[in-house]
């Protein structure tokens, strides 16, 4: 049985469909963005509201982001901006949390 073989032109795993998707692409960005500011400034202790909100906010991006994602590239970015968030948010709530000392017992 001959079947057509379809060739991919860009041999890559993160390959688009060849449509735009600027609200996708856009929260992939941010969820990046704020999943690096949340990991780096998670590391300076004086630093953990900021590190509390970005990660909170990154997570909640990125959780939206998967969910209406439509390609791998999406996906797999997401993926990787909603790790660093996560990891920024938890060690920055360890370290003081969202309000940090802000809001008295």
């Amino acid at each position: 049985m001959a079947q057509t073989m379809r060739s991919n032109p860009t041999g890559s795993l993160l390959a688009t469909d060849g449509k735009p998707h600027p609200l996708q692409d856009t929260l992939m960005v941010a969820t990046l963005v704020l999943g690096l500011v949340s990991l780096v400034t998670a590391q300076f202790d004086f630093l953990h509201v900021l590190a509390s909100w970005t990660g909170l906010i990154g997570i909640l991006t990125g959780g939206y982001g998967q969910f209406i994602s439509v390609t791998t590239r999406e996906r797999f970015l997401t993926v990787i901006g909603l790790g660093a968030s996560g990891v920024g948010f938890f060690l920055a709530m360890a370290r003081g949390g969202l309000f940090g000392g802000l809001i008295g017992y």
